[in-house]
């Protein structure tokens, strides 16, 4: 659920939040996920231009508090703490990171993915998560997977990531929650 009252800034999100969790819900059930078992540690959007970004964080800025800004991969993102956690899979989620565009053109600007902790060895993760994925969810056209290590400047702790996308929804793995990583940059 995304609070209702979010100003016009933000409500290109706000009427995109219902079509991402279905599709989110439903990519998750053919990959075998039980998302209401998972870790869900924060949200994430995509836009095609710096002007939605800078707009985004306005809006954001007026139901959140902003927990970072960093450089990552050579472009800004900011990650924000709403004051009203939205309600994602039956869970409560507070954390939005918002990129600005990159190199890929993303299909659709609104609600991409989101990033799941799957606390453990970072040098195991890949192997934890894809144990989580049905086989037969990654047989179906389409489903593609990623393995990096995104790295802010400051940050301490390792972070790979394995992401699993459709095309539309992506869904990633952490060993580490945002706000663990964020603090990892203090220290």
């Amino acid at each position: 659920m995304w609070p209702e009252h979010v100003g016009e800034e933000l409500s290109d999100l706000s009427v995109d939040f219902s079509r991402f969790h279905r599709a989110l819900e439903a990519f998750a059930a053919d990959l075998g996920l039980k998302l209401s078992e998972l870790e869900i540690d924060h949200v994430a959007v995509r836009c095609h231009q710096n002007t939605t970004a800078e707009r985004w964080k306005r809006g954001l800025g007026r139901i959140a508090d902003c927990l970072s800004e960093n450089e990552i991969n050579g472009r800004p993102i900011c990650l924000f703490r709403l004051h009203q956690p939205l309600t994602l899979a039956g869970q409560s989620v507070a954390v939005v990171e918002l990129p600005w565009p990159g190199q890929t053109l993303y299909r659709h600007e609104g609600w991409e993915h989101i990033e799941v902790v799957l606390r453990g060895d970072p040098q195991t993760l890949n192997q934890r998560a894809m144990a989580l994925l049905s086989d037969s969810g990654l047989l179906q056209p389409r489903i593609a997977i990623k393995c990096s290590s995104p790295r802010g400047e400051k940050e301490r702790l390792p972070n790979p990531t394995l992401a699993v996308t459709n095309g539309e929804i992506t869904i990633k793995f952490h060993p580490w929650s945002i706000t663990e990583i964020v603090a990892s940059e203090a220290d």
